[in-house]
């Protein structure tokens, strides 16, 4: 966790303005330990593919066996070298997207920015009435019970509620509206009109290879109607914000 100042300029923002110094707390995930720890797991993998290629050569019903040949046909030190070398570089290309696509919280008494890839949603202090723990998930409450933003959070839960609490936001370990979900089903009651449609569409976006950008698009759709989402495996639940 780092922290750090960010000057802004006073009432007026003209020339000789007074400059506020706001102290701004940052979560990042080390890019390093991430890369590393990829790199580490493809390396082993690509050694344990060196041990399976030897033992497939010796069952003549086991698949891949062309593979598991020309593997096996590489003197050692080569193999092992080679095959710990490529699995290492495959774990550094997937080191980098996790860093990519991991999450960066930063948090003022202002403001509240979560940014992931190249996209950053930010929300002022007034729109944030709740930082939520859901599983995996951190969840932004605004005033109303409206979910505000729901994203994967793989920092450590400790650093992120002590962010938050530092800077006189209200923090939970667990979703207060949590016993309001209900499990969703086809044609249910109590929906918003439209809300079902939009919910059977994100259950197919779900399954589908790729889907993930349609499911998070129509949860923006349904947030629009009052409706909260939240996922368990392939299911999904659901409840209405208490609007005021």
């Amino acid at each position: 966790m780092g922290s750090g100042e960010v000057e802004r300029g006073g009432l007026g923002g003209g020339v000789g303005a007074r400059k506020v110094a706001v102290p701004v707390t940052v979560i990042a995930g080390s890019a390093w330990s991430m890369t590393l720890f990829w790199v580490a797991c493809g390396a082993v993998v690509g050694w344990l593919v060196t041990l399976l290629a030897d033992w497939f050569v010796t069952l003549s019903w086991a698949p891949l066996q062309g593979p598991a040949e020309l593997l096996h046909s590489v003197p050692e030190p080569w193999q092992t070298i080679g095959a710990v070398g490529v699995g290492g570089a495959l774990g550094l290309v997937v080191g980098f997207v996790a860093v990519h696509e991991s999450l960066v919280v930063s948090v003022s008494p202002s403001r509240v920015e979560l940014r992931v890839r190249d996209s950053s949603q930010e929300f002022g202090r007034d729109e944030v009435a709740l930082a939520v723990r859901d599983g995996k998930k951190l969840v932004l409450l605004g005033p109303d019970g409206m979910e505000i933003a729901r994203e994967t959070c793989e920092l450590s839960w400790a650093e992120v509620a002590e962010a938050f609490a530092e800077h006189g936001y209200r923090w939970a370990d667990e979703d207060p509206y949590r016993a309001e979900f209900r499990l969703w089903a086809p044609g249910m009651p109590g929906l918003p009109e439209g809300a079902d449609a939009l919910l059977q569409a994100r259950a197919v976006a779900r399954e589908k290879d790729g889907g993930a950008e349609d499911a998070r698009e129509l949860r923006g759709e349904l947030l629009r109607l009052g409706v909260v989402v939240r996922d368990e495996k392939k299911r999904q639940y659901w409840r209405v914000a208490r609007r005021s």
